[in-house]
């Protein structure tokens, strides 16, 4: 009797956890890619898996190399993860080549999971292409059709629509009918790359109309993983029930703070991480 007791008081108190899925790219650095991904997800409430495409070789300098998963591997961790886990939201990341976009473009369509955000990563800060031209069209044709939003900045936008790079909020409207034409749900371009503004504003693209996401631009060198933040935290929000709109706000919200303190973090000798954990910074010691 004290048995079932105990049993059922254990189920009682257990907690039911949105899980989250990150596919993307190992980041050894930490401060990007499936790491950041999964601090973002776990900082702002839902519980974070992953697929890893590509391990980079990377740190807050740069990326030294780049080795992707084989075909059938990124297969089975996403067999894997779907047939156990209940996955309510996807993100998507750096995904190395046509032949993986395919893979997951057709196990996205095989499990068919609620929420799916891509962050269409393809541009290195250089301004180099981290996708093959293959790669590019793969991406467009395959995976973002079924995205809920795409969260690229002003060169991925560019290198999607065949546009200019944006250098003013004008620019950046004008391209608001070609990203929508790309067949996504929504779009989020992202205004980071606007440096002379004292703001760091994004527009959400709609299917019949556009906002502007407003937040004071902060003044930090730890900017490393913003986007893979970003994108993780809005998938974290739509999977705990937040609408599309609600989930941007709440994204941004947070990716601000990040940035606001992480100047707290002393990390590598380049572009550092931001703070995820800002709010809970008291360590057990």
């Amino acid at each position: 009797m004290a048995q079932s007791k105990q049993q059922t008081t254990q189920v009682t108190n257990s907690h039911t956890i949105p899980v989250v899925l990150t596919i993307a790219g190992s980041d050894s650095g930490g401060g990007a890619g499936i790491q950041a991904d999964i601090k973002a997800m776990s900082a702002t409430g839902s519980f974070g898996c992953s697929v890893i495409t590509a391990i980079t070789s990377q740190n807050t300098q740069g990326v030294s190399a780049i080795f992707p998963i084989p075909l059938a591997h990124v297969a089975s961790q996403l067999d894997a993860v779907f047939t156990d886990l209940n996955i309510v939201a996807v993100k998507i990341g750096m995904l190395a080549d046509a032949n993986i976009i395919q893979v997951v473009a057709d196990k996205i369509q095989q499990y068919q999971p609620k929420h799916l955000v891509i962050d269409p990563v393809m541009v290195a800060t250089s301004g180099d292409l981290l996708l093959e031209q293959a790669a590019i069209s793969s991406l467009k044709n395959k995976l973002i059709p079924l995205a809920d939003i795409i969260t690229p900045n002003l060169p991925e936008g560019a290198t999607l629509t065949g546009r200019p790079v944006p250098q003013s909020e004008v620019e950046m409207n004008d391209m608001i009918d070609d990203l929508r034409a790309l067949g996504a749900k929504a779009v989020l371009l992202k205004g980071g790359h606007l440096e002379a503004d004292e703001n760091s504003n994004d527009v959400l693209i709609l299917p019949t109309s556009s906002e502007v996401i407003r937040a004071k631009r902060i003044a930090t060198n730890n900017t490393h993983g913003t986007g893979c933040t970003l994108s993780s935290a809005m998938a974290s929000y739509l999977a705990q029930g937040h609408d599309l709109s609600q989930a941007v706000v709440l994204a941004k919200r947070y990716i601000s703070a990040t940035l606001a303190h992480a100047d707290e973090l002393n990390i590598g000798r380049g572009h550092g991480p931001v703070h995820h954990f800002f709010a809970g910074h008291e360590y057990v010691r």
